[in-house]
């Protein structure tokens, strides 16, 4: 029975498409340059998480930073 061949994974670069593999050094961006422009659009909040936390023991840990009620008096 013939071997099967492993299949392998290639992913886009998120700041500029180009093709990169798991195993590159860089993964998942294909250099240090999209790295840091990727890390750049953190920074300036164009990415934002959209849903709120909703999990009481996250808030508890974060200091009750969710805008709900305050405990403490």
């Amino acid at each position: 029975m013939p071997a099967k061949k492993k299949s392998v994974k290639v992913l886009h670069c998120p700041s500029c498409g180009m093709l990169v593999r798991p195993g590159d050094e860089d993964f998942p961006f294909c250099s240090d340059r999209c790295r840091k422009i990727d890390l750049g659009k953190w920074a300036m909040g164009v990415y934002k998480i959209s849903s709120p936390v909703l999990d009481p023991e996250v808030l508890d840990d974060l200091g009750g930073l969710g805008g709900g009620q305050n405990n403490e008096e």
